[in-house]
C-alpha cells in the first residue's frame, strides 16, 4: 500500500490506474470501516482511502484535539484489506491557507444531527467536495450509518454533476445489533450492556410501520420515553423521507428512522432504512 500526504504526488500515482473508487475517513478505524474498503474494492480497479481529522467540521463543542488518532494501526487495518493507496495529508497539505471557499448544504443541515452540531455538514461537504476533487474517483464508498451525511453527500454529488458515483456501504453491528462506532469504546461495561437498546427501539418503529402504523410522532415519542426511562439523554428519534430526509408525510415512500441519544457521556447514532 503507497502512502502519500502530498496532493502532486496522489495524482501523479494515481495516472494510469483505471477506475478509482474512494472511501474517505478520519481514521480511528474499525471494522465497519474495512468494510467499506471491501466493498469499494468490487467497484472499481484501484481502491484508495483517505485519513485526514477535518477541522472544520468540529463545532465548538467538538474536542477536535482529543480525536483519537491511531495511524499506524489504521494503516495496518487499511493494508490487510487490501487498499491500494492511503491518502494522508496534514493539515497544511489540505488546507495551505484559510479555507473561505465552502459548500453550504441546504436546509437539511440545521436539522437531526445538524440541529445539535452546527456547521457539522457545512465543514463535512466542504472537505470531501475538495477531496474529490484531488483523488478524482469514479466512485465514492459512504457508511449509511452517517446517514445523514450520506444523504447530503449524495445529493450534493448530484446537483453539482459531479461524474462521481455515491455508494452507501451497509452499516455492520455487532451480535446484539449495536451498530459499530469507534465511539462505542467510551462506553463502560453497563453502558456496552445497554447500548443495543437504540437499535431495538429503531426496529420497534420499523416493525410498526411495516404493520400499518401511521401515527409517526406517536411512534417517535414512544421511543424516546422507552430510552428515557433507561436512563438515556435522546436528542431526537425521526421517521424521514430516504432520499431528502424531509418529513414522513407519505408513508408509502422509501423511510429511514433516525436517532441520536446520549448514554452517559456517549453520544451514539443509528438508523435503519424502511
Amino acid at each position: 500500500m503507497q502512502i502519500i500526504s502530498a496532493i502532486a504526488d496522489l495524482r501523479a500515482a494515481l495516472k494510469g490506474r483505471g477506475r478509482v473508487v474512494f472511501v474517505p475517513t478520519m481514521g480511528n478505524l474499525h471494522a465497519g470501516h474495512i468494510s467499506l474498503m471491501q466493498q469499494a474494492r468490487a467497484h472499481g480497479d484501484t481502491v484508495v482511502a483517505s485519513i485526514f481529522v477535518n477541522r472544520l467540521q468540529f463545532g465548538p463543542n467538538d474536542d477536535f484535539d482529543k480525536y483519537p488518532r491511531t495511524f499506524q494501526d489504521d494503516c495496518d487495518k487499511l493494508a490487510a484489506a487490501g487498499v491500494d493507496v492511503l491518502f494522508a495529508p496534514t493539515e497544511a497539505d489540505l488546507y495551505p491557507e484559510p479555507q473561505e471557499y465552502v459548500v453550504e448544504p441546504p436546509a437539511i443541515q440545521h436539522q437531526l444531527d445538524g440541529e445539535f452540531r452546527p456547521g457539522h455538514f457545512r465543514g463535512v461537504a466542504t472537505v470531501v467536495l475538495k477531496l474529490f476533487n484531488i483523488v478524482q474517483p469514479q466512485a465514492a464508498v459512504f457508511g449509511k450509518k452517517d446517514y445523514q451525511q450520506l444523504m447530503v453527500l449524495r445529493n450534493m454529488t448530484r446537483q453539482l454533476a459531479l461524474p462521481i458515483n455515491i455508494i452507501g456501504g451497509e452499516t455492520i453491528r455487532a451480535d446484539d445489533g449495536l451498530a459499530l462506532s469507534s465511539r462505542n469504546g467510551y462506553l463502560s461495561a453497563s453502558e456496552r450492556a445497554e447500548a443495543p437498546r437504540l437499535y431495538l427501539e429503531l426496529t420497534r418503529i420499523r416493525d410498526a410501520i411495516r404493520n400499518g402504523e401511521t401515527d409517526i410522532a406517536g411512534l417517535e415519542n414512544a421511543a424516546v420515553a422507552a430510552l428515557t426511562a433507561a436512563g438515556w439523554k435522546t436528542d431526537y428519534v425521526a421517521v424521514r423521507q430516504q432520499a431528502d430526509l424531509g418529513d414522513a408525510i407519505d408513508a408509502n415512500a422509501p423511510l429511514v428512522v433516525l436517532a441520536a441519544s446520549r448514554l452517559g457521556t456517549t453520544r451514539l447514532i443509528d438508523n435503519i432504512e424502511i
